[in-house]
């Protein structure tokens, strides 16, 4: 627990430079308004102030989290849908955020990682390997579908 104790105008300042520098869900901010003594009805009252100026907003959030865990990570659908549903994310702005990863992008991102995976993948049998790339794709998010269907023509061409 911060042993500071924050006024209302020091802990909105406070929390307006947390949601500035990068974008955050409503969780993430009740949970650090808690982490510096603030007091739920108060919690409340800076909530509605943050999104009232902007510095909240989930629908936001939810569309570059997609973006980047993409393009950075190189996560797939499921894996980002389930990290924003741990965040409480609606279904709209999951929905809204997942049509923020352009359908060739989101190919071409797949196809490079299956490939540069499989390539890192030091295993003499075949069925492992297949089963280690596979594996660790599926825990990216990546569909089944196109796992199945990468790692049988990886193995072919391999």
């Amino acid at each position: 627990m911060n042993s500071k104790v924050y006024t209302v105008e020091e802990a909105t300042k406070k929390i307006e430079y947390y949601c500035s520098y990068q974008d955050r869900c409503h969780d993430e901010v009740i949970t650090k308004l808690k982490s510096l003594g603030i007091v739920p009805q108060v919690i409340d009252h800076i909530i509605v102030h943050l999104i009232e100026h902007n510095f909240l907003n989930e629908e936001r959030f939810a569309c570059s989290f997609a973006r980047g865990k993409h393009n950075i990570k190189k996560w797939g659908k499921f894996r980002i849908e389930n990290e924003l549903k741990l965040r409480n994310i609606s279904k709209y702005n999951i929905t809204k955020a997942l049509k923020e990863i352009l359908p060739e992008t989101y190919i071409e991102n797949f196809h490079l990682l299956a490939e540069k995976q499989w390539d890192a993948v030091f295993e003499k049998n075949l069925l492992k390997k297949k089963k280690k790339v596979g594996d660790y794709l599926l825990r990216k998010g990546w569909e089944s579908y196109l796992v199945y269907d990468k790692l049988e023509e990886l193995s072919r061409s391999h």
